[in-house]
């Protein structure tokens, strides 16, 4: 703080006819064109499969081992009432019936992720959706695979025209029809703890705030 005066000037803000400061720029995932020595398959799965990697990094070399896996794609359906569907199924890796949000493997050759998610709906919850909007893309595990998860906001929702028969975990889903806002406390609380929940939910209220307010979303796809 500086004083002249009597006027209060505190020098670490900007000053009449002082420079702007630049503007800084936007972070964003960089890309990496490492070069792979070796690749070895180690395991080959059902639905994905792992792999050690030997890569040329900096001034040597290290060994990865990750999931190879093929991707999905994950939809936040909210009716119009505000209210988020969410299913409830067997994990078994965390030995848990989790909170979800309909959501299904990109394991169909030539399927976008926005068929992927439409699909996934219709088979899973038996919906269909007028509006599609995408919400975000994220990688799960970035320390452990390479999968990517693309989700969507539906809207506009109605019965598909077929109920698709289900087994094994999806035998005895649970689905529940959840103000978004309590989804949100359910986040917090941590009693909603999948992680692709967590962000498809938080995206999708972000996004329906912004559309009250007149902010700025994507516009619809489908």
């Amino acid at each position: 703080m500086s004083s002249r005066g009597g006027d209060v000037t505190d020098e670490r803000m900007p000053q009449p006819g002082a420079p702007a400061a630049p503007t800084p720029s936007l972070l964003a995932d960089e890309p990496v064109d490492a070069a792979i020595v070796d690749s070895q398959l180690v395991y080959e799965g059902r639905v994905w499969d792992v792999r050690s990697d030997t890569v040329a990094y900096g001034d040597g070399q290290i060994v990865r081992q990750y999931v190879d896996h093929p991707g999905a794609a994950a939809v936040v359906a909210v009716d119009e009432d505000g209210k988020v569907l969410l299913i409830q199924q067997y994990r078994h890796p965390i030995r848990l019936r989790d909170w979800e949000i309909p959501a299904g493997l990109l394991d169909i050759e030539g399927e976008s992720p926005l068929e992927t998610a439409q699909r996934e709906l219709a088979e899973e919850v038996d919906l269909v959706a007028s509006s599609w909007e995408p919400l975000v893309s994220i990688f799960t595990t970035p320390g452990g695979n390479d999968e990517i998860v693309h989700l969507f906001l539906a809207r506009g929702l109605t019965p598909a025209d077929d109920v698709h028969a289900r087994e094994d975990e999806e035998a005895d889903i649970r689905l529940e029809w959840v103000p978004i806002a309590d989804a949100v406390a359910g986040i917090f609380a941590g009693r909603l703890r999948n992680g692709i929940l967590a962000v498809g939910v938080l995206a999708a209220a972000e996004r329906l705030r912004d559309s009250k307010t007149g902010g700025a979303g994507d516009a619809p796809v489908a």
